[in-house]
């Protein structure tokens, strides 16, 4: 696996944890953030690169700042 599919991979693991720390379901993170409930499954699988006005969207629907959910991908 190379570092950008690593980086998306661990996005999305991310993204998918604080959804359900929140008790979402994809289809009601997915509306929050305007997205469709395919474009999530795929940004948590980590298939799918996720442009910034996406991140930004994200951490809305999440209610977190769009820098804590980039701290996701601080080296562990």
């Amino acid at each position: 696996m190379d570092r950008k599919e690593e980086v998306l991979r661990k996005f999305g693991r991310y993204v998918t944890a604080r959804r359900e720390k929140k008790n979402q379901t994809i289809q009601e993170l997915a509306m929050a953030a305007g997205l469709s409930s395919e474009q999530l499954r795929q940004i948590e699988a980590g298939e799918i690169d996720v442009p910034l006005p996406t991140i930004i969207s994200l951490s809305g629907g999440l209610e977190i700042s769009p820098a804590e959910l980039l701290q996701s991908l601080d080296p562990d």
